[in-house]
């Protein structure tokens, strides 16, 4: 079992900039990839940026150029840059990971950006 503590987000205004932590209970070394989903109400989770073990990243079209997923190893954590955020940046994001076996999810934590 893979425990993910999330931290970060809140609100900003549109430009701005946020950053989500997420902090997993086993080393990195034992996670094939990890990254964040977003979900607004009534629709499922969209991925949004995620990186492997071999440090390859794969971002949603809509946030290439202004989120980061970025690693740290030491920490067994995974962060997500956030600039020049827009309204439809908002909703809550969710740390996602997986290992060879399956995914596991954080509680969530929400973005609002305000115009």
């Amino acid at each position: 079992q893979v425990q993910l503590v999330e931290s970060g987000g809140g609100s900003v205004q549109a430009g701005g900039s946020l950053r989500l932590s997420c902090t997993a209970s086993v080393s990195l070394d034992s996670i094939n990839s990890m990254g964040w989903y977003r979900q607004v109400p009534g629709k499922g989770r969209d991925m949004v940026a995620v990186m492997d073990n071999g440090g390859r990243t794969n971002y949603a079209d809509s946030v290439k150029g202004r989120f980061t997923v970025s690693r740290d190893n030491l920490k067994s954590s995974v962060s997500l840059q956030m600039n020049s955020l827009n309204s439809e940046d908002s909703g809550v994001y969710f740390c996602y990971a997986n290992n060879a076996i399956m995914g596991f999810w954080g509680q969530g934590r929400q973005v609002t950006v305000s115009a």
